[in-house]
C-alpha cells in the first residue's frame, strides 16, 4: 500500500491547556498546516496560484477526536483528497501519534475555489484537477527533527 502524503510536526509547550493535552481548536491549525504543506507539495509556491487569479477557500471543517497528543509529541498528520468536485475539493487529514502510530484525531475539510480578487466560485482549473487527484503519496514534510 502507497503511503499518504505526511506531515510531521512536534508538539508546543503553547499549544497545550492546562489539562496538559493539546488543546482542541489547535488540531484546526494543524490541519491547517499540513494541508497547505500538501498543496505546496502538489501545485508548488502559492504564488503560483494566485498568479492565476484564483485562490481557495474553506467552507467547511469538520474535526473528530479520538485521542490526546501532550508536548513535545511527534504528530504525523496523513493528508489526501476525499473528493474533487467543480468548484470544491474535500482534504482528509488523520492526526497520528508518530512513535504510537495511534489515531489521535480525523478531520475533513471542504475547499472552494474562487476568483482573486472578488471571491466569486469558480471551477477547478483542469491541472489544479488533476494534482489534486494524484494527490502526494509517500512524500513527507518533517518540520518535527525527527
Amino acid at each position: 500500500m502507497t503511503m499518504p502524503f505526511t506531515y510531521l510536526m512536534r508538539v508546543r509547550y503553547s499549544e497545550c491547556d492546562p489539562q496538559n493535552v493539546v488543546f482542541n481548536a489547535r488540531y484546526a491549525d494543524y490541519t491547517d498546516i499540513a494541508a497547505t504543506e500538501f498543496m505546496r507539495a502538489i501545485w508548488g509556491d502559492y504564488k503560483n496560484i494566485l498568479a492565476q487569479g484564483i485562490d481557495t477557500q474553506v467552507v467547511n471543517l469538520n474535526i473528530s477526536w479520538k485521542g490526546s497528543a501532550r508536548f513535545d509529541d511527534v504528530l504525523a498528520l496523513e493528508v489526501f483528497t476525499q473528493r474533487t468536485g467543480n468548484t470544491s475539493f474535500t482534504l482528509s487529514t488523520t492526526v497520528r501519534n508518530h512513535a504510537t502510530g495511534n489515531e489521535l484525531a480525523s478531520a475533513e475539510v471542504v475547499y472552494v475555489m474562487v476568483s482573486c480578487p472578488d471571491y466569486v466560485k469558480q471551477p477547478i482549473p483542469d491541472n489544479l484537477r488533476e494534482t489534486l487527484e494524484a494527490g502526494a503519496p509517500s512524500v513527507v514534510v518533517n518540520h518535527a527533527g525527527v
